[in-house]
């Protein structure tokens, strides 16, 4: 943060453009027992590819709290998510059209932790929108859930489902139905309903909670009808779960559990080498009841190996288990071409393995399956902040999961230390990522383009805490070789939040030095002190940044905790943010760029609401 002054009046603000029209809701509070009314229309805030226009509002939730939202519209197919408390850009989950009632969404959600939620009134697809109301109820506790029937081998039971039924953190009602396993059993599911699309899931209790291990939805031949083949991957209970697709869905339905046919029977291929091979009605038979070859090979402990399945007569499917015919890893259209299929692993036990190859669907024909060995990981090289260094990326290099080579590493950092590392290439796209040393690599982080120069990459991060990290410098394209430039730079510590009086303005500037958010757009922070139900109007204006004004608190653990935000409340291109204080206390306004890398003056003014 640099260059500061605070005035003592809003009407210094002499860069402000003439407002716009279009008031941005993101992030409007949002009450329990609250309709509102909206419409998405030009000037909304759009998606990262500009693929749709949204609204955001923010809702206050206690742990375990279980709400419903309604969004309707007869101007656009509705579509609801909400995301949880914090930067994160997974959704929490997602309704389409739940309410039963043509395109309007009801989305049923349950707050795992305290905290704000972002809820999120879109169409499906499209900028095109319109007039639509969006409510938000509490629902009541749900039903204690019961002890699970039993069901055993060659039994089918009849059942219904009802809205006294326990339900899924997502809302849908279910059954429960236990049964007992030998390790490599294997169990053919069945279930059938004329009254609602059935879903069929298996899986184990765990500490008290409900552990996926497998789903259907749909069976092959079956219509709307699940079936599912199930493998145990060890001796013990398991669990079966029927559930509606829609969580509005009850009403009568069986269940049945058979023994499963036999797995499709192994042909040796060895590291190496390549075979085709030809799908048919009459093969084996995978988890998901459709036809499947399986091939072995022999393989060591940290062995890398890529495994090709391509074919023109089908979208190809892979999977490979471990002699247990415990799944390791599958894939679906991560080779070359479109549809056809790789998976690239680091093989974790010397031993024996197993591959599955089959379609996406039911489809059958000729294919051709490789599998071969590839540049295990090196140790990364440590580099050292400061540091510019040349290096190459080519056929020799190690692979990622996604068959691109790579440079890796090393680097030692202490908890919130901000780092930079800049990429750049004039022979391919650059991509770097960042994660944490040892065991197998994660990214933490990543960026492709983060340098605003054209396929080059700038990626900032916030070291979590103390200790050792790898970086990796590597093409966007698993085609991608030849030389490249890496710089790795300390940037400290973030900015500590500066202090803005509440009828005052600040004028700052935006710098590559400033904090930056998750998505790497730079902010400043300032603190104030606000009282409870103190209205107040914040205002950004800049002509060189695209505004974005959040308010909340710094929790304990560092987190921001977004209470309110806007981005293009004002105009286009300034942000505007009413907002009302929920307790006597310190919050912290971070102004900042809506874009990643954008840089420039503003001007921040917060002022009590006429």
């Amino acid at each position: 943060m640099r260059r500061h002054t605070i005035l003592a009046a809003a009407s210094c603000l002499a860069i402000v453009l003439a407002a716009g029209s279009a008031l941005a809701q993101s992030g409007q509070p949002l009450a329990v027992g609250t309709t509102v009314q909206g419409a998405i229309e030009e000037g909304d805030q759009t998606d990262a590819e500009d693929a749709y226009r949204y609204d955001d509002y923010a809702v206050t939730a206690r742990a375990g709290q279980r709400f419903e939202a309604i969004l309707r519209s007869g101007e656009f197919d509705a579509w609801l998510e909400v995301f949880p408390p914090g930067e994160s850009a997974e959704a929490l989950g997602s309704d389409d059209d739940g309410l039963g009632e043509g395109t309007d969404s009801r989305l049923r959600f349950t707050a795992p932790e305290a905290g704000t939620y972002i809820l999120r009134a879109r169409p499906l697809s499209g900028l095109e929108g319109g007039a639509y109301t969006l409510s938000l109820t509490e629902r009541p506790p749900a039903p204690r859930a019961p002890r699970p029937s039993g069901i055993r081998l060659g039994q089918t039971l009849n059942g219904e489902l009802s809205a006294r039924d326990p339900e899924t953190d997502d809302g849908r009602p279910y059954d429960a139905f236990s049964f007992r396993a030998r390790q490599g059993e294997r169990f053919a599911v069945a279930l059938d309903s004329e009254a609602f699309d059935p879903v069929l899931r298996v899986g184990r209790n765990v500490d008290g909670a409900f552990v996926q291990l497998a789903e259907n939805d749909d069976g092959p031949d079956s219509g709307l009808n699940s079936r599912l083949i199930f493998t145990a991957p060890e001796t013990g209970d398991y669990l079966i779960r029927v559930t509606p697709l829609d969580a509005a869905g009850t009403g009568a339905y069986s269940l049945g559990l058979r023994e499963g046919p036999p797995p499709a029977s192994a042909e040796p291929i060895a590291i190496g080498a390549t075979v085709e091979g030809q799908l048919t009605g009459s093969d084996g038979k995978s988890e998901s009841d459709t036809p499947a070859d399986a091939w072995r090979f022999e393989g060591r402990e940290g062995q890398r190996v890529r495994i090709d399945m391509t074919s023109d007569d089908f979208d190809t499917y892979l999977e490979l288990f471990d002699e247990n015919r415990v799944s390791l890893d599958e894939d679906d259209d991560g080779g070359p071409a479109g549809t056809n299929s790789r998976i690239t692993l680091t093989l974790p036990r010397t031993g024996a393995y197993i591959v599955e190859a089959r379609a996406f669907s039911d489809g059958t024909g000729a294919y051709s399956l490789s599998v071969t060995e590839v540049q295990p990981d090196r140790m990364p090289e440590p580099i050292a902040f400061g540091t510019a260094l040349q290096g190459e990326i080519g056929e020799a290099d190690p692979r990622d999961d996604d068959d691109r080579g790579f440079d890796a590493f090393t680097f030692s950092g202490v908890q919130g230390q901000r780092i930079q590392a800049i990429m750049r290439s004039g022979d391919f796209d650059t991509y770097l990522q960042i994660g944490k040393a040892g065991g197998e690599f994660s990214a933490l982080e990543d960026d492709d383009d983060g340098l605003m120069e054209g396929t080059d990459s700038r990626l900032n991060f916030i070291l979590p805490e103390d200790g050792e990290y790898v970086l990796r410098a590597l093409p966007l394209g698993s085609d991608g070789e030849g030389l490249y430039s890496l710089e790795l730079v300390d940037r400290g510590p973030q900015p500590k939040a500066g202090s803005l009086l509440i009828g005052s303005t600040a004028w700052g500037t935006l710098s590559e030095s400033d904090a930056t958010t998750d998505s790497n757009s730079h902010y400043d922070a300032y603190r104030i002190t606000a009282r409870e139900d103190e209205k107040l109007l914040i205002t950004m204006v800049s002509n060189d940044v695209d505004s974005f004004v959040a308010i909340g608190r710094v929790k304990a653990n560092g987190d921001f905790e977004v209470l309110g935000s806007d981005d293009d409340g004002l105009t286009d291109t300034h942000a505007k943010l009413e907002w009302t204080a929920p307790a006597d206390g310190t919050y912290e306004i971070r102004a900042g760029a809506y874009q990643h890398g954008q840089t420039g003056v503003y001007a921040l003014t917060v002022e009590k609401k006429p």
